[in-house]
């Protein structure tokens, strides 16, 4: 039996993007939880007597420069050299362009493929290794050519970072097809860069291990390992997979349904009852965001006193413990009445609405936008879309919420009294 773990994607010390990074505690937790995520790996390689650590990729983030994280790195490695396990690694398009990975001094135990690719043997096993690495950070052409045939006899796993075919929110590194690798004759491919786990095909296997510690609530949910068991000779039917937890904070969204609700403190007691559900389902520490949805009389108010409820969610969510709010996002509707078609505020509502619809309102808008971003700092630009669509997109969520927080804000002056 031979058994190894497979990860990609750590993004050492990358940093992990959230409003509630405000919070000074858990801004120390989230800085530190790639470095946790890949203590938990090394620990799990020890406590489970694996023979291999497979790392497809991705290591590092390509900003980094902290010697820190690489003194920590070479730490972490040193553990599994103790107890003499191997470590095979190729370079990623982020290893590719970072800084520190010329000036690692890596221990014995580790093994980097080149990116003229190469072969490493585990004969007491029969396994082969082959693994090719990103020279430079972009790699437009697929690298499956440098890729050898397979060793005869032996169980033959491929180290590959790719995009595949493409997936929303990646750019392209090293393409190729599920069918491609299955055609290539290795018994696994232990891929890496896409950042969500995906089984593509079992015969042979071709795995995407997905991240192991999420960054932000793009990458929602528990994150893992796979843990592979090979039984003794070639073949993917003597292979069986594991996954195990390694995130260490977990971002999670959590919608909260309030049709109906008419008293400001039941809501906030409904909306307490859906975080603390959240909770008790979550392994660890939680970052959510937190979607309030429904029709109830308390839209506008709760449109209007946004900043309020916000802070009073979070102050439930740190009785609770453990947990932290990321954002708060309404989507909640008036109830329909009949006297809000005689109320000049619907009527403006509706008026607004009826603008919305007009392409060339919309047009000019998605105009003035283009401007106004023009107009930022470079590294904001991307957070309003990565090309005219996006923008567009952005612009009409934009144009919506504003003609309702415009509603909202002249239907707060006759409730001004309630709270």
């Amino acid at each position: 039996m031979f058994r190894f773990i497979h990860t990609a994607d750590l993004h050492l010390d990358a940093p992990l993007h959230s409003l509630a990074l405000k919070d000074e505690v858990l801004s120390d937790l989230v800085g530190s939880a790639t470095r946790g995520a890949l203590e938990q790996i090394v620990t799990l390689c020890l406590e489970e007597d694996i023979h291999a650590l497979l790392i497809a990729g991705d290591l590092y983030d390509r900003d980094l420069h902290s010697m820190k994280t690489a003194a920590f790195l070479t730490a972490q490695l040193e553990r599994l050299n103790a107890a003499e396990i191997p470590v095979f690694i190729i370079r990623g398009n982020h290893d590719a362009a970072s800084v520190i990975t010329k000036e690692l001094d890596l221990p014995p135990n580790v093994h980097v493929f080149s990116g003229h690719g190469g072969t490493e043997r585990i004969d007491e096993h029969g396994i082969a290794i082959h693994g090719v690495s990103f020279a430079k950070p972009q790699a437009p052409e697929s690298l499956l050519p440098k890729y050898p045939a397979p060793v005869a006899g032996c169980f033959n796993i491929g180290l590959l970072h790719t995009s595949l075919a493409g997936s929303e929110g990646h750019d392209t590194y090293a393409p190729c097809s599920v069918s491609d690798l299955k055609n290539h004759g290795y018994d696994y491919w232990a891929l890496g860069h896409i950042h969500k786990r995906q089984v593509h095909s079992e015969a042979p296997h071709i795995v995407m291990p997905g991240m192991p510690q999420g960054r932000d609530i793009g990458e929602a949910g528990t994150k893992t390992v796979t843990m592979v068991s090979v039984s003794d000779g070639p073949g993917s039917n003597n292979v069986t997979l594991e996954e195990r937890r390694t995130s260490q904070v977990e971002f999670n969204r959590v919608s909260c349904a309030l049709d109906g609700v008419e008293e400001w403190r039941d809501m906030l007691a409904q909306i307490t009852a859906a975080i603390t559900e959240a909770v008790s389902q979550a392994a660890g520490n939680s970052i959510l965001r937190v979607d309030l949805t429904g029709q109830t009389p308390l839209a506008w108010r709760v449109r209007r006193d946004m900043d309020l409820l916000s802070e009073q969610i979070r102050e439930a969510a740190q009785v609770i413990g453990t947990v932290w709010i990321e954002k708060v996002e309404c989507h909640l509707r008036q109830p329909e009445a009949s006297e809000a078609r005689e109320d000049p505020r619907f009527e403006l509502q509706a008026l607004m609405q009826t603008l919305m619809q007009d392409e060339s309102v919309t047009a000019r808008a998605v105009e003035m936008a283009e401007w106004l971003v023009g107009e930022l700092p470079p590294e904001i630009r991307p957070g309003f879309g990565a090309d005219r669509d996006a923008l567009a997109a952005s612009v009409t969520t934009f144009l919506t919420e504003g003609c309702e927080d415009v509603v909202a804000m002249m239907m707060g002056e006759e409730t001004e009294g309630d709270r």
